[in-house]
């Protein structure tokens, strides 16, 4: 197995890769907007990077990494279009976030082993760690134009490394992975358009990708061996903390904001309840799994002698999905947009063996119903009518949901009351109208509950 190591090394420059003590490398590039781009599978939103820069540090016996990177949307973006500047690290098993004010966050364990494994997402680093003693090879094999090891570092970060079996450069990495909303996952970073670099050859552009999509495409301008990269240690205040806590329990409150319509709030995503005559319906499974089964137990509480049968997704992104697949072992089914279908039939059927989530454990089957241009649920007792936004620059694949009799609309993103950046509020509005809505107030599943005019004061203030 190490032979495979010995023609990379070789391949590169050498063995003053084992020696290294330290990398550095600067880029600019694209970043891409996973899970909450316009259309599910959509490229289209895209962030420039304009700085790039990721030191790492073995010099201590342990890896440090920091990462500072500054990108700006090129899409209406619901933070607003300013450049974002963000620095985040690793200090053995310490990850931390560094803030705009110099304070630093702990991470928590989950994050650090993300930002071990990262480390080795590039040629001099996994070469490097591969030759240290302890690391394990196995399963040599050549697929197609590639020869591959299967590789496991000394801090046990799983990994296999595929070389060019003519040029025996390094092609990429893949280490499989968990993902909340798509379950298991693989993650791979590929090196391209090798150059001279001060005796060594590496690549000058360098992709990262989540199974098949792109979320990085990174163009080096110098990477350096050996440099001085400065204190690489997290900061005094967060090392003798702990590792910073996975979520908070999740915290619903619940607004009556109609008879038999109600708000579930209490933290950043919230959820609504419509009670029918023989059945309650819940809009949105938001933020988490752990979120969507409180929201549902909180509904169910409402009314225990009606059954809670049918969930309304407004739109794909990941933030506002993240219970589909918990709503479904609950055994609701599921209304979308009918651009959203195979997305969500995708969603409840990958894989998640890495992690065991709520659908895993208790397997049940979809119900899926779509909507194209409108759909009306509807009984003696309640009216709602579900409608696309068309033509939203957030979302393409939008739906809202208007309670005629009540004079409510509820919605996601397209408004969020409270918010000084409002890129999509406009496009509500011409929505209402093309619809002809009656609407008094507006249930935001972002924000407050406000009156409609609330809506258009933003709109005619310009700060949409």
């Amino acid at each position: 197995e190490q032979g495979i190591i010995v023609d990379a090394v070789a391949a590169l420059g050498g063995d003053r890769i084992a020696r290294a003590t330290s990398f550095s490398l600067q880029a600019e590039g694209t970043h891409f907007n996973l899970g909450q781009d316009v259309t599910p599978g959509a490229a289209s939103q895209t962030f420039s990077v304009t700085r790039y820069a990721r030191v790492l540090d073995w010099s201590t016996g342990q890896s440090r990494m920091r990462v500072e990177q500054t990108r700006t949307p090129n899409f209406a973006y619901f933070q607003g279009n300013a450049p974002q500047t963000q620095t985040f690290g690793l200090d053995g098993d310490v990850a931390y976030t560094l803030l705009a004010n110099g304070n630093a966050v702990r991470a928590s364990e989950t994050v650090a082993g993300e930002r071990r494994a990262e480390t080795y997402h590039h040629p001099v680093a996994v070469l490097r760690a591969a030759l240290q003693p302890g690391a394990r090879l196995s399963n040599v094999r050549t697929e197609g134009p590639e020869r591959l090891v299967d590789m496991t570092t000394t801090d046990n970060v799983a990994l296999t490394l595929a070389i060019d079996a003519t040029s025996s450069q390094p092609t990429r990495v893949t280490l499989r992975s968990y993902q909340a909303n798509l379950g298991d996952i693989v993650i791979s970073s590929r090196f391209f358009e090798y150059q001279d670099v001060d005796g060594l050859k590496l690549p000058s552009r360098l992709t990262t990708s989540l199974d098949d999509f792109m979320t990085a495409d990174l163009r080096v301008k110098t990477q350096v061996l050996d440099a001085a990269v400065g204190d690489l240690a997290a900061p005094a205040s967060i090392t003798a903390a702990p590792a910073g806590p996975g979520p908070s329990a999740p915290i619903v409150v619940t607004e009556e904001v109609a008879p038999g319509v109600w708000l579930l709030a209490g933290q950043s995503h919230h959820s609504a309840v419509v009670e029918l005559s023989d059945h309650l319906l819940l809009i949105e499974a938001p933020q988490s799994e752990a979120r969507t089964l409180a929201v549902i137990a909180a509904a169910r509480a409402l009314r225990p002698d009606k059954p809670l049968t049918e969930l309304v997704v407004s739109h794909h992104h990941f933030d506002h999905s993240a219970g589909l697949r918990a709503a479904v072992s609950e055994g609701l089914a599921v209304i979308a947009h009918a651009g959203n279908a195979g997305f969500i039939e995708e969603m409840v059927k990958r894989p998640h063996t890495i992690v065991a989530d709520a659908l895993a454990k208790k397997p049940a089957t979809l119900t899926l119903q779509t909507v194209d241009d409108a759909r009306t649920i509807s009984d003696r007792a309640m009216s709602i009518v579900l409608y696309p936004i068309s033509g939203n620059p957030h979302s393409h694949t939008m739906l809202m949901a208007y309670l005629p009799k009540q004079r409510l609309l509820v919605q996601a993103d397209a408004f969020s009351p409270g918010s000084d950046i409002q890129p999509y509020a406009a496009n509500l509005v011409e929505n209402i109208k093309k619809r002809n809505l009656q609407v008094d107030r507006i249930v935001p599943l972002h924000g407050t509950i406000v009156p409609y005019t609330e809506l258009l004061k933003v709109v005619s203030a310009g700060s949409s």
